[in-house]
């Protein structure tokens, strides 16, 4: 249980902030679970802008292979060969840890390698479970990554856009067409840049004009939704947090990573409703949960995609 903190309440709160143990649990429709939320430092992480874990399958029924890029050791989990990084530490029992770059151990010096292979065995299915989530992940990630030319897309309020280039244009403007193809984008954003424009434009360009859209999307979800929480919002900034998606100021200023516009509104609702609860309640407390519900009853379904949503790679 955390401890009680007699001491003033912080002045400001993250929308990751949670001092629920790990591994706690809490009454059903109360606090949602605990499990990191996917943010855009983690997504970089995975997508290949950092070393990440190898892995490697050949087809179907085929063993995959997965390789922590520090491995020293390996260890055939069921019937995958796994490669981790072993780390011995000050700590009094063996720690597994799967991230984006495979699996690490953590371990007492005075344990063994057999000891601590035995337990890795007693929780073989966690831990491949997690290896296959995290290579599911990458590729996703892989793929989500943006190769910047004409007829690239890339998500703005959960749905595609192509990008067009328009010299004929100024700066960037969305249109939108009524009959389209099934699986074409209906909206089109035309960049004013020549056919020879560099990726480095177009990104420029993209990126600008997502800030300003996100900016007005805030300020609109702001004014809609906080006369229903009986807040007041004092000033609205966005934010390029790499671990964070939103936070509130006792003193009535909020911030939304801008990003947050890729995804659909009831996603961005779903932030902007969290902060705003803040200015009521600033903590996690069952308080706090009861304001976000009272707004988004059913905010658990937007806290999910939020989680799953792979975002896509602008650099």
């Amino acid at each position: 249980m955390p401890k009680r903190r007699d001491a003033a309440l912080p002045a400001q709160l993250s929308l990751f902030d949670d001092e629920a143990p790990c591994g706690a649990s809490a009454p059903q429709g109360s606090v949602p679970p605990a499990t990191p939320l996917v943010t855009p430092a983690a997504s970089a992480v995975a997508s290949g802008m950092a070393p990440g874990m190898v892995s490697v399958t050949h087809g179907p029924g085929v063993p995959a292979i997965f390789l922590h890029p520090r491995a020293q050791r390996e260890i055939r989990l069921g019937l995958h060969p796994v490669g981790y990084e072993l780390r011995r530490a000050r700590r009094r029992s063996i720690g597994f840890v799967v991230g984006p770059e495979g699996l690490s151990v953590s371990a007492p010096r005075w344990v063994g390698v057999g000891e601590i292979e035995a337990a890795l065995h007693e929780k073989e299915g966690w831990i491949l479970r997690k290896l296959h989530e995290q290579a599911e992940r990458a590729r996703r990630m892989q793929a989500a990554r943006i190769e910047w030319r004409d007829g690239a897309q890339l998500p703005y309020l959960g749905e595609p856009v192509s990008i067009l280039l328009d010299p004929r244009c100024a700066g960037a403007v969305l249109r939108s067409a009524e009959d389209t193809l099934p699986g074409v984008p209906r909206r089109t954003l035309h960049l004013g840049l020549p056919q020879h424009a560099a990726p480095s434009q177009m990104r420029e360009l993209v990126q600008g004009w997502l800030q300003r859209q996100a900016r007005g999307i805030f300020e609109e979800r702001c004014a809609l939704l906080a006369p229903r929480l009986g807040v007041q919002v004092r000033r609205i900034a966005l934010s390029s947090a790499t671990t964070r998606w939103g936070s509130a100021s006792a003193d009535g200023s909020i911030r939304l990573h801008w990003r947050l516009v890729h995804f659909a509104l009831p996603v961005i609702d779903y932030v902007v409703t969290h902060e705003l609860a803040h200015l009521r309640e600033m903590n996690h407390s069952p308080a706090f949960w009861r304001v976000v519900r009272s707004v988004l009853p059913d905010y658990e379904r937007a806290l999910s995609t939020l989680r799953q949503q792979v975002l896509p790679i602008l650099e």
